[in-house]
């Protein structure tokens, strides 16, 4: 019988699941964190195009402390972009408005594993309320 063998994304995929799973909710690790909203645009690799917009006011009781959020280009592999200690510096400094950028640092494809990186950008703003 021929074994199903896993790919490089969806085993990414799993373990940044599993970490974030695993991690305490926001309510549990800033406990003086009272809101927090979202304003995440996922871009082109040259930042002149938005993908997609995404604005949304977190639920600290549900949302997990490894604050992440998968990469839009379908074949990234070992990309997404990390929020985690971007909040946490937030939340530490009492910093009402945190707005940046981020450059997804995963492979474009399977293909290019090595060679091309995905590069696309995520530009966030965060609205923390204590």
């Amino acid at each position: 019988m021929k074994r199903h063998q896993i790919g490089h994304r969806a085993e990414f995929r799993k373990e940044q699941s599993r970490r974030v799973n695993e991690s305490a909710s926001l309510s549990a690790s800033f406990p003086r964190l009272k809101s927090l909203k979202v304003d995440l645009s996922f871009c082109t690799p040259d930042g002149a195009t938005r993908s997609s917009q995404v604005k949304y006011a977190v639920n600290l009781e549900h949302a997990k402390s490894v604050f992440q959020f998968d990469c839009l280009n379908n074949e990234c592999v070992r990309g997404d972009f990390d929020l985690t200690e971007v909040l946490a510096k937030a939340v530490v400094a009492r910093e009402k408005n945190v707005v940046g950028e981020m450059c997804c640092h995963g492979w474009r494809n399977k293909d290019s594993i090595e060679e091309t990186k995905c590069r696309r950008l995520l530009r966030y703003e965060l609205n923390l309320g204590f």
